[in-house]
């Protein structure tokens, strides 16, 4: 265990002398702001690093991450993410960010018991509940599980435009659009959603074609 624990603080020293013989002056650099215009709000899946896929430094991107990038109006953690990097990072564009594969969503769809997390696939599964006769008319099993993928996707933009957070945004003027994407670990592709919502209007008519 300890000679794994070593590895990674020998890689730690490796990367920063890298980083630094690239540019000197980066450490000293990002030790004095933190000025990102994104706020990723994705998976907690390993195989889903934020600042790798869309190939920004530290400090260009704010992150959160959870158990298939879920948004709930009362997860404390989240909210108090998205209100710092909103209310004092003044980031302009948040990214709910999901990926085909996810193991959340497929323990979400399936009926066998997990422990704790069920409580936490719930809100999936309310997804599932909302859309069930879409995902239920789609006879191949691997498409199904895609579309899912997406649809939490588009139900986590609708909670993250509906925070008072981000409404109160919008109504002091504030610049800030949410996009909904669906990353492939496949391909290492993103797939826009056409889910971006950039003001209290837009956001009241994403609910209507919801439902």
């Amino acid at each position: 265990m300890s000679s794994h624990l070593d590895e990674l603080f020998n890689k730690n020293r490796e990367w920063a002398a890298k980083v630094t013989a690239e540019d000197p002056e980066f450490f000293s650099t990002l030790s004095k702001q933190q000025k990102p215009e994104y706020l990723w709000i994705g998976c907690a899946d390993s195989r889903v690093p934020a600042n790798q896929i869309v190939d920004l430094l530290p400090g260009e991107v704010f992150v959160h991450r959870n158990i298939a990038n879920v948004v709930v109006h009362t997860d404390l953690n989240c909210l108090s993410v998205i209100q710092f990097a909103v209310d004092v990072l003044k980031v302009k564009h948040i990214m709910v960010v999901g990926h085909y594969g996810c193991g959340g969503i497929k323990a979400a769809m399936g009926t066998e018991e997990h422990g704790m997390i069920d409580n936490w696939l719930r809100h999936i599964k309310d997804v599932y509940r909302l859309h069930r006769e879409e995902l239920d008319g789609i006879e191949d099993e691997h498409a199904r599980f895609d579309r899912m993928c997406e649809l939490n996707v588009v139900e986590q933009v609708a909670n993250v435009c509906q925070s008072s957070i981000v409404q109160n945004a919008w109504k002091m003027g504030q610049e800030l659009h949410v996009h909904g994407w669906c990353y492939s670990i496949e391909n290492g592709h993103i797939t826009d959603l056409k889910r971006t919502v950039s003001n209290a209007e837009e956001s009241i008519q994403q609910l209507n074609n919801m439902s």
